[in-house]
């Protein structure tokens, strides 16, 4: 799968098979893939907690307030990504040109972890309604957590849907001069 066919074949996935497990050779690959993913001055300053079983379940409790993303129950796997501290000179970076770093390293890895897990034929959605104080306490998290991601098998009603996006001209400017 090229990287094209990968975007538009990764969708948000709402409808996991519960009782089909990730083999652990997808998710170490994945986990290879988000490994190698660009960070400011290649500080990755994120950790990625891999939550299976019953802490999958309490951790997917934990994103579903307000009845909220109710299907992460069913995600066999749920990938925690909290923040950590910057290397010295990406917070120096950060300061003076006073912009968030690590959000933008943390979005940079979740999309090589989702657009991994597509090629590999698994499913994911990215969440960020949670509670970040029951997560960290769930997994003994010392940072921020920013996202979750679960990842798993569609369920086979889970049907590739057609993309809604901006048109190329809303979206892009060109400067030629």
């Amino acid at each position: 799968m090229n990287f094209k066919e990968i975007a538009e074949n990764r969708q948000s996935c709402r409808s996991y098979d519960a009782n089909r497990a990730v083999e652990n050779e997808k998710l170490d690959q994945i986990l290879e893939v988000a490994k190698l993913s660009p960070s400011a001055c290649n500080g990755q300053p994120y950790q990625i907690t891999v939550c299976k079983g019953e802490t999958a379940k309490k951790v997917a409790k934990a994103t579903q307030g307000m009845g909220m993303n109710k299907f992460a129950t069913d995600a066999p796997v749920l990938l925690v990504v909290s923040e950590m501290p910057y290397v010295k000179t990406a917070a120096l970076g950060a300061k003076v040109k006073n912009n968030d770093y690590r959000s933008i390293d943390i979005g940079i890895v979740s999309a090589y972890i989702t657009a991994e897990a597509t090629a590999q034929g698994l499913s994911t959605c990215i969440l960020g309604w949670l509670e970040d104080k029951t997560i960290r306490e769930i997994c003994n998290l010392e940072g921020a957590v920013r996202l979750v991601i679960t990842l798993g098998y569609a369920s086979a009603d889970d049907k590739l849907r057609t993309k809604k996006r901006k048109d190329i001209n809303e979206l892009v400017k060109i400067i030629e001069y």
